[in-house]
């Protein structure tokens, strides 16, 4: 268990600005990440940049490791040289999280059969105008949901001939993760401020410089 996770989840200062603060950061990540209206792919990016944002500001950027490889599945971020997965959710469902992205059937069929978890998870539910969360869940969780639940109820491949782009963990692995003992949850109610700020501001004003 990531006894630095343990801490950022028990810090209850911390607890309330996130309570506060990540609906607002979030949403200003979509709007960076839209348009015509349309939330674009590269929202989830920068999702992962604001959590990989308050462990910087939580335990200092000299904790933080965002060099990983990209080869490397789930790992997004190393802290105290512990590998980190970062992933958010939108919605009531816990459905769609993706393990790994990757359109070949073989490639997610060999994903399923080598699969282990290897990191801890830090989860955000998404859920506009209702309450979702901010999870994490450690590795030895995983580890026993997994061996719990087997490969087939644990990892959900993508149907034939459909294009989902990727292998996922099921609805009732992540629920059943969620509400295991040592996982940690802050509830955020997701409410909508109004935003007046431009997407392109800060690159007009870089312009300005000399």
């Amino acid at each position: 268990m990531n006894n630095h996770l343990d801490e950022l989840f028990n810090d209850l200062n911390l607890v309330e600005k996130i309570k506060r603060r990540l609906p607002y950061l979030f949403q200003l990540a979509d709007m960076e990440s839209s348009r015509a209206g349309k939330i674009g792919m590269e929202a989830g990016s920068v999702r992962e940049k604001v959590i990989i944002a308050l462990l910087i500001y939580k335990f200092g950027e000299e904790n933080i490791d965002t060099n990983l490889p990209i080869t490397n599945p789930e790992a997004d971020v190393k802290l105290f040289n512990q590998p980190i997965s970062i992933k958010t959710v939108t919605g009531n469902s816990f459905s769609g999280i993706k393990l790994i992205w990757t359109v070949d059937p073989q490639k997610a069929a060999e994903f399923q059969v080598n699969y282990k978890p290897s990191c801890d998870l830090l989860l955000v539910q998404i859920n506009w105008g209702k309450e979702g969360g901010f999870f994490y869940i450690p590795l030895r969780n995983q580890e026993l949901v997994f061996n719990q639940l087997g490969k087939e109820r644990y990892i959900k491949l993508p149907k034939p001939g459909t294009n989902p782009r990727g292998v996922e963990i099921t609805k009732e692995a992540l629920i059943t993760l969620i509400n295991c003992e040592h996982s940690c949850a802050i509830p955020i109610k997701w409410e909508k401020t109004q935003i007046d700020i431009s997407p392109y501001k800060r690159w007009v004003d870089l312009w300005k410089e000399d």
